[in-house]
């Protein structure tokens, strides 16, 4: 993660790009990763996303996550896990 200067703000992630971060997580996950390596990445991804934020509001953000909790492509646990991480709960 790049070191963040005084004064220097990090620009927010889209909900797409999360979306996507997700999928290739999921995809890993489907091939075989090993659950740790699962768990180490989605962790890493929570941190990037609370030192950047995620852009947009509430109603677009869960527009654009909540057909990967549909479809399975996140878990119920993991699912909460993110909105409680990232304050969407």
């Amino acid at each position: 993660m790049a070191d963040q200067s005084e004064g220097q703000t990090l620009k927010p992630i889209s909900p797409e790009r999360v979306a996507e971060e997700l999928k290739k997580l999921a995809e890993d996950r489907n091939a075989g990763a090993s659950p740790d390596v699962y768990e180490q990445r989605f962790a890493r991804m929570i941190g990037e996303l609370r030192d950047r934020r995620i852009d947009g509001d509430r109603a677009a953000i869960m527009a654009m996550l909540q057909p990967l909790k549909d479809d399975g492509t996140i878990s119920e646990n993991y699912w909460f896990h993110l909105l409680d991480s990232l304050g969407l709960n």
